[in-house]
């Protein structure tokens, strides 16, 4: 088989997106699949072929003349119709042909390559346009829907057109992996796609958690955290998606019960928001920037547990991260998070609630679930071995590889 993994220049590339092409390329590279990796937008100055031992990567460059890429549905097709000729060009083994997309955006680019390739199409669902501006508030996107055009601003008008065009694009394809069941029902349900065509596989991480070469107690001294510390970890972006302010609010109320407490915020973003937010517990609170995996692996193993107060995940790294150490995750009810924590084995829930207009989480309730944990110790051991157990059983590399190489070759 000749496997193409489209991927883009743009910031999900270096997060969930990226991370699923790099995993997704360790589980199956000593397969008999051959694997492409077709960069669009690169930054590089024209197109190039860079060869590794198991893996091609084609680095197709932005357009640079009067006819540059601007968002415009002409010049984008313009921009696919060059990828279409310079893959007409240099594909020579045509046997067995999969174009794989992993970005929404690509609907004119699959459905041109299906009439000029004989291959298999496949889109992976990693999010669409209208949860990550909402929140995914489904009523909010539902209003927009029932509005006549006219009544619509272009901002609203904006989000109808791209999910029509996301929708167009899970259509076109021959398969689309949904990385959760609430997506896998949301695309059948409210997409009205064929069910045949849908399969939920959900991410796969290799495990390396065991490589860790220093002690929990040693690790704790190198970060200066002391041992009656109790650490509360949140890692991912500085993002009103990712509820980090609710966080905020529930951590101030657990330091009134418990002053023996530090939150650890690791990643990038909108610091001057959220710094402003908790000013007044500032000597609890601890700011990483984005980390590198090893030093973001230590904080995970000598945290006590793991907030993810999300209103967006459709099967996140951060949790399988988080589970692959073995730790007990705090975790909102939001798409694909709440399948991915069983409450009360491997975590708690925090519901999402939902409005017309906006989607919130109870600052007192997270607080209570947070200092439930921290006040047990048994409780998080019990949690810790029953997360470790649910890693391996679901989203090891093992189980990973399995599933990709079996529905590749279902293909």
């Amino acid at each position: 088989m000749n496997l193409y993994l489209f991927n883009d220049n743009d910031s999900a590339a270096e997060y969930g997106i990226g991370t699923y092409l790099k995993e997704m390329t360790k589980a199956i590279e000593e397969s008999a699949i051959n694997i492409h990796i077709v960069h669009l937008h690169s930054v590089c100055s024209e197109f190039e072929i860079v060869k590794t031992d198991n893996v091609e990567y084609w680095n197709i460059p932005e357009v640079r003349n009067e006819n540059t890429f601007s968002g415009s549905m002409q010049k984008v097709e313009g921009y696919y119709l060059n990828v279409i000729y310079l893959l007409r060009l240099y594909i020579k083994d045509t046997k067995n042909l999969v174009f794989h997309f992993n970005y929404n955006h690509c609907q004119f680019l699959a459905k041109e390559l299906k009439a000029i390739f004989d291959c298999k199409t496949v889109s992976t669902v990693h999010f669409t346009k209208w949860m990550l501006e909402f929140n995914s508030n489904f009523s909010l996107l539902n209003r927009i829907k029932a509005k006549p055009e006219k009544q619509r601003s272009r901002y609203e008008q904006l989000i109808f057109t791209t999910d029509e065009l996301e929708n167009l694009l899970f259509k076109t394809t021959d398969r689309v992996i949904a990385l959760s069941r609430y997506m896998h029902n949301l695309l059948q349900t409210e997409y009205q796609l064929d069910p045949y065509k849908i399969i939920t596989i959900p991410n796969g991480l290799e495990d390396i958690s065991t490589q860790m070469k220093i002690s929990k107690n040693e690790s704790r001294r190198k970060w200066r955290i002391s041992e009656k510390e109790l650490l509360v970890l949140f890692t991912g972006r500085l993002h009103p998606v990712k509820g980090l302010n609710f966080l905020i609010k529930a951590f101030r109320k657990v330091l009134e019960e418990m002053p023996d407490c530090r939150l650890m915020i690791a990643g990038s973003g909108e610091f001057n928001y959220y710094m402003k937010e908790c000013e007044d517990i500032w000597t609890h609170v601890s700011w990483t920037g984005k980390l590198s995996k090893d030093k973001l692996y230590e904080l995970y193993s000598i945290s006590d547990i793991g907030v993810m107060p999300s209103f967006h995940e459709q099967c996140s790294y951060v949790a399988i991260e988080m589970m692959m150490h073995g730790l007990p995750i705090i975790g909102s009810t939001s798409t694909g998070l709440k399948e991915m924590i069983a409450d009360g084995e491997t975590g708690l829930h925090i519901p999402v609630i939902e409005y017309d207009d906006k989607v919130e989480i109870e600052a007192s309730l997270l607080a209570e679930k947070m200092l439930y944990l921290l006040n047990n110790s048994d409780v998080r051991q019990y949690m810790r071995h029953n997360a470790r157990k649910r890693y391996e059983e679901q989203y090891s590399k093992e189980v990973f590889r399995k599933n990709m190489l079996n529905f590749y070759n279902s293909l």
